[in-house]
């Protein structure tokens, strides 16, 4: 058990107004770290109608600048706690808007499902919505061994790492994380791409429909990663937040 209070390395935080209206927290994925989200940064914090949003990044546990400890589990226990951690010492008193990709969406939605009214609202840009039934199919595994085929690429040395493997099969692979998100009581806008080969797709009508009153979701012609397909569609969530 890992005894020191666990906390997230902040790695951005801006706003242009002094005194902003909104927070947005931004959780990146697996084998990344903060700056899957500096090109989104760079087109929002430019809009002139988010000038009263306060943009924040952090680096997950065993990415980036954070805390990296093989004490760690890398869990979602791990995660949540060093999460709500730095939310807290931000000590908000505005709303709270947070932005998830891929591993981050699950995070973001079992923080949002744990400390159920802290959040405002959930972006979820390519969240990977696997059913039961998909994860106990043995043809599963060759989509998972595509993912880390890509991985691979970039960085053959992740695929060692405690943190990769331990975010994968404790929190990717968790069972729950469907039904989390069908029961989710936070609204969520699920925005992803029709050529996304890393999650499955044609799991995220049927979650929408299993939890309309909650869910929307939002289809683009990309791909997995944060492209400007994707991130241009903050734009409007966040005006709807400002102006709610």
């Amino acid at each position: 058990m890992f005894s020191r209070k666990l906390t997230l390395k902040k790695t951005h935080d801006f706003s242009a107004s002094e005194e902003p209206e909104l927070a947005v927290v931004f959780i990146h994925g697996i084998a990344s770290d903060s700056n899957t989200f500096k090109n989104a940064l760079n087109y929002l914090e430019g809009t002139r109608s988010l000038k009263n949003v306060r943009f924040i990044t952090f680096d997950l546990l065993g990415s980036g600048k954070s805390l990296k400890n093989d004490k760690l589990n890398y869990d979602y226990k791990d995660q949540l706690e060093a999460l709500h951690n730095s939310i807290e010492k931000l000590k908000l008193n505005i709303p709270l808007v947070l932005v998830g990709h891929s591993l981050g969406t699950l995070i973001v939605t079992r923080y949002a499902d744990t400390y159920k009214k802290t959040v405002k609202e959930l972006i979820l840009i390519s969240p990977p919505v696997y059913t039961e039934a998909d994860l106990d199919n043995p043809a599963f595994a060759t989509g998972i061994k595509l993912f880390k085929d890509a991985v691979s690429l970039k960085n053959r040395k992740i695929l060692e790492e405690k943190a990769f493997n331990n975010s994968m099969e404790k929190i990717v692979l968790d069972k729950k994380n469907y039904r989390v998100l069908a029961e989710l009581k936070t609204p969520a806008v699920l925005i992803y791409g029709a050529m996304d080969r890393f999650i499955a797709i044609y799991n995220i009508p049927k979650v929408v429909k299993d939890n309309e009153k909650y869910l929307t979701a939002i289809k683009t012609e990309g791909r997995h990663g944060v492209s400007r397909d994707k991130y241009n569609k903050l734009v409007g969530i966040l005006e709807g937040v400002l102006n709610a």
